[in-house]
Formats: C-alpha cells, structure tokens, sequence
C-alpha cells in the first residue's frame, strides 16, 4: 500500500504519462538493479513504473481499480507479469494465463488508444526442466496468442538471459529469478526496437 500510494502521487504530479510499466519484482527492480539502465534508456520518455513486488495477476487487476491508470494516455504499456502466480502457489498455466488477458482486458478498455507489448514471462531456475522454467513456459505458449497485432503485441526475449543449452547463469540472474545490472541491460537492448516502433518515435 505505501508504495501504491506514492504511484498515486507521482502520477498526478506528471504532466503526462508516454511509456507505463505494469508487473512486479522483476519490473519493480528497474528501480533497483536496473536504474542505471533505465535512466538511460526511459528516463526521458515520460515513463511510469507500476511494478510491485511481490504481485501476482490479481494485485495487477486491484491497482487497475484503484486508481493505478486512471487520466493517463500512454502510447505505450508494456507487461510483464505471472511468475509470483507460479512462484507463490505453482498456479495452472491456464489460471495464471486467464489473468493475464483480464489486465489486458482491462488496460485495453481503461487506455483505448495505448499499445501494449505484452512480454512472455522470464525464464527462472537453472535449467530447462525447472518445475517453475516449465510453468512459466506453459504460461507463455498461452498467452502469445493473445497478440493481435494491432493493439496487443507479444515479445519472447526470455533467451538473451540464457547460455547456448538454454541454462540461466547467475551472472545474469543471481538468485535465478531477478536479472542484475547486466540482465537489465539486455532486457533494455532487446526491447528498445519494438518500444521505438509501438511509440511512433
């Protein structure tokens, strides 16, 4: 709540919102780990950071109704959300996946002139048979068919953390869940092209 209240106030005191964050630690983080890079790559773009640790599909869809996106118009909102779903209570895919389309529904019919790149959800454990590497591939095999090319678009980049046998090293992820400075980094760089083309620059 202290944090939601103070995404309040940073939103009302901006003149205008271009480029919006929605998810959790790992977006959370580009305030931590990744503020070197995010200053660099957003800081000017008018962008708000709505990522919370911590939260799962439905603490995205209670910010929504409680003032999180209200009087903004972004050209841009980019997701990235569903790993605490699996994480906290090794959700269905499917479950987690419905959530995912409901935040979709709802920033569709809050900001009806936003674009949004919704992310595939970031590879964690070490190795591709991780129970949760699995559900989280699961996850996104579902919801990149949410993609429809003209308001929602999806983007895997889950393998710019990953070494040549689809490994996740810990100079990239150290507690193989949270990218560092170098993981942010690639985040940022495999990001930027489809950002520039989805906000017109």
């Amino acid at each position: 709540m202290p944090r939601h209240k103070e995404k309040l106030a940073a939103r009302k005191e901006m003149e205008k919102v271009d480029l919006l964050f929605v998810g959790d630690s790992i977006t959370h983080g580009w305030e931590q780990a990744g503020k070197k890079v995010f200053d660099q790559f957003y800081a000017d773009r008018n962008v708000l950071n709505i990522g919370f640790s911590g939260d799962r599909t439905e603490h995205v869809l209670w910010r929504f109704e409680n003032g999180a996106i209200d009087d903004i118009d972004p050209k841009l909102a980019v997701v990235m959300i569903g790993t605490n779903n699996t994480g906290h209570r090794m959700d269905p895919a499917d479950e987690t996946a419905l959530g995912i389309e409901h935040i979709l529904n709802g920033l569709k019919s809050r900001l009806p002139n936003t674009k949004i790149l919704l992310l595939a959800v970031f590879p964690r454990d070490a190795d591709t048979k991780g129970k949760h590497r699995v559900r989280n591939d699961e996850i996104n095999a579902l919801i990149s068919d949410f993609a429809d090319g003209e308001q929602v678009f999806f983007l895997d980049i889950g393998d710019k953390f990953l070494d040549e046998n689809g490994n996740l090293p810990k100079s990239i992820m150290p507690d193989l869940l949270h990218p560092n400075e170098k993981g942010y980094e690639a985040w940022a760089l495999a990001m930027e092209p489809i950002i520039k083309k989805l906000m017109g620059e």
